[in-house]
């Protein structure tokens, strides 16, 4: 154990003894001792004793709920779901209007393959709190395996909506409109699902969770607040375990992390080189390092910590995704492109490299190429628009007349503006009208879009919006698919 561990455990079962040997020490007051001992235990991932510290307390103080509470989220994680199951419901007995408990044991019974004992829980729970993601979240789980696909989606938007943090809601989501026949939506949720789950408030196992004062501890805290975006509260954990373990590297890292979200990028970058400087070959260093860089637009830096990155882990593929990008978009496209290249060898079915490496295509002037493969990336990604939308600017507006298509372009942009009537869409429609030869429209359709640009603020396109309606005016066609800031 850490030195700080070790200290809380010695207190701990120094009380514990205290309260046995003392005459007197009434058994609610010794149940509270063993139960005490039990969450530190748990807390530092002893099992069997905490368990054995727990059935203590439970017996000793047979009236409080904290000890089958906390013995439920121990079989929870250890198993038998069995004995999960009867500690939380012998919780909810004690504390029948405790919304966390009847989370809980749903989420059990869910487990079990029992959604009608689990649906009247949520359904209890939020009627005491109708804001609870985690509620929401297991009532559409609930209905979902009910096949009540209406009540599924009604829930699981509302959890989504109350908690847009808790990636794993967009599968149950997913499949709620798969079970809906919504297909399209349901691929769309599909493609988001991640493996946050939407927690209740949850007084007892937060104090748990704050219990251990080590390293480790702090890290994994820490790591908890950022990914709830509480950036200051992360920053706080991260000092607190480097206090103690002053040359953990991945603790000094994830404080640079939290500082740059929270718009410190000064006290990152400071962070960041103390662990280069310290653990050379940390390549998550360097690769923070180079997004600082980056968004600082000190574009040569950040090429060499994204280098640096990858020359240490040739695997971390975002990092070499990142310099793919830097490169192309800074005067070494072919380089960039090679980048692109090595990332696709290896993970093939990276969206994000296969539209930088497309579209680096289009930099480099290569547009037969660049056509062909976002034809086949359009049939790869069918949901995903920015390839239709990529592949329509280059029918459009391709220098190549080999390659131009107006028909086509125009036929794809019309399909996009059913779903997406945005300013890029709207521009790109325009560009298909103009090589069809109908610049009066493409001119009018340019008007609208120059209009919406305005009203949303956009100055930064204006320049190049205004450009091309001039040649519609003109009679004349674009021929450039996408300006260097269109590209990434």
């Amino acid at each position: 154990m850490e030195a700080s561990v070790r200290d809380q455990f010695r207190v701990r079962h120094s009380t514990l003894v205290a309260q046995i040997e003392r005459r007197g020490t009434g058994v609610a007051d010794l149940g509270t001792a063993y139960g005490e001992l039990g969450k530190l235990l748990m807390a530092a991932s002893y099992f069997d004793p905490a368990e054995a510290a727990y059935r203590n307390a439970q017996t000793l103080a047979p009236a409080d709920a904290r000890w089958p509470y906390y013995l439920g989220h121990l079989y929870k994680t250890r198993g038998p779901l069995e004995k999960s199951v009867a500690a939380f419901e012998r919780a909810l007995q004690l504390r029948p209007n405790d919304v966390a408990t009847l989370v809980w044991l749903g989420e059990a019974y869910l487990a079990q393959g029992r959604p009608d004992a689990a649906q009247p829980l949520f359904d209890r729970a939020l009627g005491l709190e109708p804001r609870s993601a985690a509620a929401h979240f297991g009532a559409g789980r609930a209905s979902l395996a009910r096949r009540e696909y209406a009540g599924a989606v009604t829930h699981l938007e509302t959890a989504l909506a109350l908690d847009p943090r808790a990636t794993s809601t967009h599968y149950q989501l997913g499949m709620a409109y798969r079970g809906r026949g919504d297909l399209a939506r349901a691929e769309a949720e599909l493609a988001r699902k991640g493996a946050i789950e939407p927690r209740p408030d949850d007084p007892l196992m937060r104090a748990l969770d704050d219990l251990l004062e080590s390293a480790e501890a702090y890290n994994v805290r820490g790591g908890q607040e950022l990914d709830a975006r509480n950036w200051a509260a992360a920053a706080e954990d991260f000092r607190k375990g480097l206090a103690l373990k002053p040359s953990d590297a991945s603790l000094r890292h994830r404080l640079g992390t939290a500082l740059f979200q929270a718009g410190d990028a000064a006290g990152a970058v400071e962070q960041f080189r103390e662990v280069i400087r310290t653990s050379p070959d940390f390549a998550k260093a360097h690769f923070s390092l180079g997004v600082v860089m980056e968004a600082e637009g000190r574009h040569q830096e950040a090429i060499e910590s994204f280098s640096n990155a990858v020359t240490h882990d040739p695997a971390y593929l975002q990092a070499r995704l990142q310099l793919a990008r830097v490169l192309a978009r800074n005067g070494a496209a072919e380089k960039g492109l090679a980048e692109y290249r090595q990332v696709l060898e290896r993970d093939p079915a990276m969206k994000e490299a296969v539209v930088g490496y497309d579209l680096t295509l289009v930099r480099l002037g290569r547009y037969r190429d660049a056509r062909d493969q976002l034809t086949s990336a359009m049939k790869t990604y069918p949901a995903d628009p920015i390839f239709a939308y990529a592949l329509a600017r280059v029918l459009a507006a391709a220098p190549d007349g080999r390659v131009r298509d107006g028909a086509r372009a125009k036929a794809l942009a019309d399909h996009l503006l059913e779903t997406e009537r945005s300013i890029d869409v709207g521009a790109t429609a325009a560009m298909a009208l103009a090589e069809l030869g109908e610049y009066a429209q493409a001119a009018a359709v340019q008007r609208d879009v120059i209009a919406a640009a305005r009203s949303a603020g956009l100055h930064d396109v204006l320049r190049h919006l205004i450009a091309n309606l001039n040649l519609y005016e003109r009679g004349q066609p674009c021929r450039t698919p996408f300006t260097d800031d269109e590209l990434p």
